[in-house]
């Protein structure tokens, strides 16, 4: 799972059309894509891989990398 941001709806857009683009043209993959109409939140899947690209407020009140910490780590 890949986790990023993109500064506004536009740029989130964006993001999500150049790397399913490129993993198109690099993999011959074709990717399943999300949430590209509003751009807060896209989600694109690849089989393997999932990328989410947030705008920062949204990334900020899921906060996705918190699920994937371990109890462990939670107490530092």
């Amino acid at each position: 799972m890949i986790i990023a941001s993109g500064r506004s709806s536009r740029q989130v857009i964006s993001l999500s059309q150049n790397i399913s683009d490129k993993i198109k043209s690099e993999y011959n993959i074709i990717s399943r894509i999300e949430g590209k109409e509003h751009g807060d939140w896209v989600l694109i899947d690849t089989g393997d891989i999932v990328v989410h690209i947030f705008k920062p407020e949204i990334r900020e009140f899921y906060q996705l990398e918190q699920m994937w910490n371990s109890p462990q780590s939670e107490r530092r």
